[in-house]
C-alpha cells in the first residue's frame, strides 16, 4: 500500500486534495477518491476538504490501483514519428486510446505494448501484461504511457511516451498549456462570426452522465463574472475556413472550422461547438435533434473532428517540433 510522509510547504492555504494533486503530484483528484486515500495532519485524521497550512506534518496512505490485464496486439499504426523516448501516431477514427469497460482489445495501448514487448516467440508476444491503470502519474518505465487522450471517433495526432521521465516532461507542457493543438471540424450550420473565442466553464451533465455541458455566469451587460460553482474553465479559438450554404434554402448547411483549444477539458471542442449552436456533424452525443441534422448524420461517418497538428517540445530537444496528420478521407468525401 503506497504512502507518503512529509512537511507541507505552502505559502497560502488550499484544500488537501488540491495540494496532493498540484503540489505533491502523487495522484490526480479523481485517483485520490478511487484509491481511498486516508490522511493525517499532525497525527489527526482529516477530510480531503481540509485546508492545509505551511509547516504541518502530513501522512498519506492509499490503495494500489487495481491491475489491468492488457494483451499486446499486432495492430497496424500510422506512425508519424518515433524515437527511443516517444511515439507520435495518426490515430484512425474508431480506435479507443486505452482499454476500459467494454473496450479490452483493439486499443492504441494494445498496439503500443506489442511494439515494446519481446517478439522472440508467438507464445511470449501473446502474454497478458498486468499493469496499473496507465495514467500521467504512473511510475513504471517498462511500458508505454498515454500522455493525452483523443475521443474514440476523433482521428489525428496523438503523442505517447516510452518511459516515465519522458511522460512527465510531456505532461508538464500540457499542464502549463504550452502545447499548441489544431483541429479541423465540419459543423452544422454557418456561424455568424467568421472567427471568435468560446470561453465557458465545462462540467458533467446533470442527467446524462456520458455528456458534458458548457455553463457561463454573466452580469446584466453580458460580461462574464466570477466562475460558477460547478465546472472548469475552457477556452477554444475558432475560425471559419469555408461555408456550404443549404442548396436553395433546403437541406443542411455546414461549415469547415479550424479550432485551437487553449485548455484540455473532456469533450471540450464538441461541447463548445454545441454551445454556440453549431455541433460537429455526426456527433452522437451533442448533435441537435432536428430532422435535417439527423438525416445528414445518417449519411456521414461518425464525428467529423480531426486533430490535425500538434506542436510540443520533445525530450532532449532545444526547439518545439510540429507533427501533422493529413485531412482524412471522410472529410475529403464530404468537402468534394
Amino acid at each position: 500500500m503506497p504512502s507518503f510522509s512529509g512537511i507541507i510547504k505552502l505559502d497560502a492555504g488550499c484544500r488537501l486534495d488540491a495540494y496532493i494533486a498540484r503540489n505533491l503530484r502523487l495522484l490526480t483528484r479523481s485517483q485520490i477518491k478511487a484509491r481511498k486515500l486516508n490522511a493525517l495532519v499532525n497525527g489527526k485524521p482529516v477530510k480531503l476538504s481540509y485546508n492545509v497550512k505551511n509547516g504541518e506534518q502530513l501522512e498519506l496512505v492509499w490503495e494500489d490501483a487495481p491491475p489491468l490485464r492488457i494483451i499486446p496486439e499486432d495492430i497496424p499504426l500510422d506512425i508519424i514519428y518515433e524515437d527511443k523516448h516517444i511515439i507520435v501516431v495518426n490515430k484512425r477514427q474508431g480506435m479507443v486510446v486505452h482499454p476500459g469497460a467494454g473496450n479490452h482489445s483493439g486499443t492504441l495501448m494494445n498496439a503500443l505494448l506489442f511494439r515494446k514487448s519481446p517478439q522472440t516467440s508467438g507464445a511470449e508476444s501473446s502474454k497478458c501484461i498486468d499493469s496499473e491503470y496507465i495514467s500521467e502519474f504512473d511510475t513504471s518505465s517498462s511500458r508505454p504511457f498515454i500522455v493525452h487522450r483523443l475521443d474514440k471517433d476523433t482521428s489525428g495526432v496523438i503523442i505517447c511516451a516510452y518511459d516515465d521521465v519522458s511522460l512527465r516532461f510531456l505532461s508538464e507542457q500540457f499542464k502549463a498549456r504550452t502545447v499548441r493543438k489544431l483541429y479541423y471540424a465540419l459543423v452544422s450550420g454557418v456561424p455568424h462570426n467568421s472567427a471568435g473565442i468560446i470561453d465557458t466553464f465545462i462540467c458533467r451533465h446533470k442527467y446524462e452522465r456520458k455528456k458534458f455541458t458548457a455553463i457561463t455566469k454573466t452580469n446584466a451587460g453580458g460580461a462574464q463574472t466570477a466562475a460558477p460553482s460547478r465546472g472548469k474553465r475552457a477556452i477554444t479559438r475558432y475560425k471559419v475556413l469555408k461555408t456550404f450554404p443549404a442548396d436553395g434554402g433546403k437541406g443542411l448547411s455546414f461549415s469547415l472550422l479550424a479550432l485551437i483549444p487553449k485548455t484540455g477539458r473532456t469533450h471540450q471542442i464538441r461541447v463548445h461547438l454545441r454551445h454556440i449552436g453549431h455541433p460537429v456533424l455526426g456527433d452522437p452525443l451533442y448533435a441537435f435533434g432536428n430532422r435535417a441534422a439527423n438525416s445528414a448524420n445518417k449519411t456521414l461517418p461518425s464525428l467529423m473532428l480531426h486533430a490535425a497538428r500538434l506542436r510540443i517540445l520533445l525530450p532532449d530537444a532545444n526547439e518545439p517540433s510540429t507533427f501533422k496528420a493529413p485531412l482524412p478521407e471522410r472529410f475529403k468525401k464530404v468537402l468534394s
